[in-house]
């Protein structure tokens, strides 16, 4: 007799937008209230700029920009995410918590890259493989799936 063994990841879930988004726990360093970013000319459209972390400066991304979305969603705090020895920071509109989703959820889920313009993907590519790879592994989390994880009882 052959058991299936259901394999749970940890992911730590946001609100962006009007999406909600999870983050690989693995990857993620800390949350924290949004903070004071420094604007340069010229940069991409979905970031916001740099902000000094920990005494570091940190690139800031909007995710809702990232994702195609308005980039002026209410932004209140930020997900500081691992990319070897470096951080980025990933301005959210609010940290929902930590779920545990099962490997045949996670496979269903879209990329967090999935939406967003394959102009901004290709560059994030090229510009940063660490970056890209954390992205890739994130995931959109459509509400239908949220009514999924609550009638199961195993949404935070």
């Amino acid at each position: 007799m052959t058991s299936s063994i259901a394999l749970f990841s940890p992911f730590l879930i946001c609100r962006s937008g009007v999406q909600s988004c999870g983050f690989p726990l693995e990857h993620v360093a800390e949350t924290m209230r949004a903070l004071p970013v420094e604007v340069f000319p010229d940069m991409l459209p979905f970031m916001f700029g740099v902000s000094i972390i920990r005494g570091v400066a940190v690139p800031v991304v909007n995710l809702a920009g990232l994702l195609g979305g308005a980039t002026d969603t209410g932004v209140t705090r930020y997900v500081t995410v691992r990319l070897g020895n470096r951080l980025v920071a990933f301005a959210v509109g609010s940290v929902v918590g930590v779920s545990q989703l099962a490997a045949d959820v996670i496979d269903g889920l879209p990329p967090l890259l999935g939406e967003a313009d394959r102009s901004i993907v290709a560059a994030i590519g090229t510009l940063d493989s660490n970056l890209f790879l954390v992205l890739e592994a994130s995931r959109v989390i459509p509400e239908s799936v949220w009514q999924v994880l609550d009638a199961r009882g195993m949404s935070t």
